[in-house]
């Protein structure tokens, strides 16, 4: 029986399909010893810190995870930072095959002016922060503004745009993070407008996100009526479309001839508005936009503009692999042909195709991956994996100290009526994970 040594770097959705795809193409001839390092003190990726609270149906993939984490071979190294604690050189020389799993967690930037002023946020920087990122309790956000703009058209923009706009009351029984919550509830935001710069027809929403919207009990939803059916003549004109599209288009549709409420939270979607410029003394005042139009299928810049008054832009207009030590990033990805990134060093999900499609899609990816790793693998080495290559007394979280992890958080959030309330302090969690 041949037994080979796989390293997966990340935990997150596309990590743990890669470990399940391993587990998955195991057989009387050939197994797998998984480790998983990770470098939080906690796995799931942005199942953790990227879904909304109040969508919590998408986290129970997590059980998912658990079931992969329980399979014979398995290991979980928690609180073990690539290119510090270990090197990529290291673990290529240790480990059959090294899959990097890193996703992409820094926020692409507009590069216009004042985007570095007070109150212009990244998404990378503002979902964490309302989800228990350890690393981002701290970031700033100033929500005494009537107006929030957030720019974008996805479903990133799409969730940070809804937890704005909501009643903060409707996240009370959520996982939402208690320092965040504290700023929505004293928030004057009233009025949330989502700004993308092509047509509803490009927009990256997906259907069920949409069709949630006019679900919300306190928030109007606003889309201009006749951006849709303009986008609808120009899809027409196309012949043949994805399923998806006709999907999102009738959703479109569907909130904007929705009856209103009449409440006093509103919630808008602007198509073809491209941020030109933000202006403020120091602080986000303005955001400045080019009216966009679509002609023979392209998305071309007209020569007027409009401008909102706001004091706060949130940017969701897509993330980039973070770089390390001995990886090539390309157009914001680890440079890789089909998943192969040189040697026996493998990538996949955000770090391999850029931020696009769902949890779900990290599924194929991580699998046809994984077909290419088996293709390719040699005679196995003889290593015993990352022990050898971590400092005497390193703290590692493993599977038993994330249980422990989870089962604090899952109870403190039984007594509050949450899902979990979510340990939001280095130490902490490295205290908890290793007693």
């Amino acid at each position: 029986m041949l037994r080979y040594r796989i390293a997966i770097v990340g935990a997150g959705p596309a990590g743990y399909f890669a470990a399940q795809a391993l587990q998955k193409a195991q057989d009387e001839e050939l197994t797998f010893a998984i480790d998983m390092i990770e470098r939080l003190p906690t796995p799931w990726g942005l199942v953790r810190s990227g879904v909304a609270p109040d969508h919590p149906k998408i986290k129970t993939v997590s059980k998912v995870f658990e079931k992969i984490a329980k399979v014979d071979g398995f290991r979980l190294f928690a609180n073990v930072e690539l290119g510090k604690d270990i090197s990529l050189k290291d673990l290529r020389e240790e480990y059959d095959a090294v899959i990097l799993a890193t996703g992409s967690a820094t926020g692409r930037k507009l590069g216009i002016t004042g985007e570095d002023l007070n109150n212009c946020i990244s998404a990378a920087d503002f979902v964490p922060w309302y989800n228990s990122h350890p690393d981002f309790t701290n970031v700033s956000v100033d929500l005494n503004t009537d107006t929030a703009v957030v720019i974008g058209a996805g479903n990133v923009a799409m969730d940070i745009a809804r937890m704005l706009a909501i009643d903060p009351t409707e996240l009370d029984p959520t996982d939402t993070a208690q320092h965040a919550l504290d700023v929505f509830k004293a928030s004057k935001v009233r009025k949330v407008i989502i700004c993308g710069r092509r047509g509803p027809e490009h927009a990256a929403f997906t259907a069920p996100e949409l069709r949630d919207l006019p679900k919300l009990e306190n928030t109007d939803i606003h889309i201009d009526a006749n951006q849709i059916h303009q986008a609808l003549l120009r899809v027409d004109q196309m012949g043949e479309v994805e399923k998806d599209l006709k999907n999102n288009l009738e959703a479109m549709r569907l909130i904007a001839e929705h009856d209103k409420k009449g409440v006093e939270r509103r919630l808008e979607i602007k198509f073809l508005a491209a941020p030109k410029e933000i202006k403020g003394n120091g602080k986000v005042e303005e955001v400045v936009f080019t009216i966009n139009e679509v002609k023979d299928g392209k998305v071309v810049a007209t020569n007027k503009t409009f401008s909102i008054k706001t004091g706060l832009v949130v940017t969701a207009i897509g993330y980039e692999a973070v770089e390390y030590p001995g990886v090539k990033i390309e157009n914001g990805r680890i440079a890789n042909i089909a998943g192969h990134v040189e040697h026996n060093i493998y990538v996949t999900g955000w770090a391999k195709r850029g931020p696009v499609g769902v949890i779900g899609t990290n599924k194929s990816d991580s699998s046809d991956v994984v077909d290419l790793i088996i293709d390719n693998l040699k005679e196995p080495k003889n290593s015993i994996g990352i022990e050898g290559l971590l400092k005497s007394g390193h703290e590692v979280i493993d599977q038993v100290g994330w249980e422990k992890i989870n089962a604090s958080e899952v109870i403190s959030g039984e007594l509050a009526g949450k899902p979990r309330i979510k340990e939001v302090y280095w130490k902490r969690l490295i205290s908890l994970g290793t007693s």
